[in-house]
């Protein structure tokens, strides 16, 4: 492998990270319980991590804008468009996961 510098590599992350939300915003079919059940992370995970990153680096970030910045739009617009009511198996498959 090629060795990579940390700027380039920082670069690279970012891209990375660039794509990855892109991804999500376009498939607003997975729905972030199935994110939690799979991956053990959602959109709400990734917004709390962006937000918590931002405030590390004193940019005052609260959790509304970055969930904003996750999702494309402002939660309660998500919210109300793509997320559909739990099933019980997702609801079971949550609790044994995470309970």
């Amino acid at each position: 492998m090629t060795k990579i510098d940390k700027t380039t590599q920082t670069e690279l992350e970012a891209a990375a990270f660039r794509t990855l939300v892109a991804h999500l915003q376009q498939r607003t079919d997975v729905q972030n319980i199935d994110l939690m059940n799979l991956g053990g992370f959602c959109r709400n995970c990734l917004s709390r991590w962006y937000m918590e990153a931002a405030n590390e680096q004193g940019i005052d970030l609260d959790k509304d804008g970055a969930r904003e910045l996750i999702y494309g739009m402002p939660y309660a617009d998500w919210r109300d468009k793509f997320q559909t009511e739990a099933s019980e198996e997702q609801k079971a498959a949550f609790a044994k996961s995470h309970g």
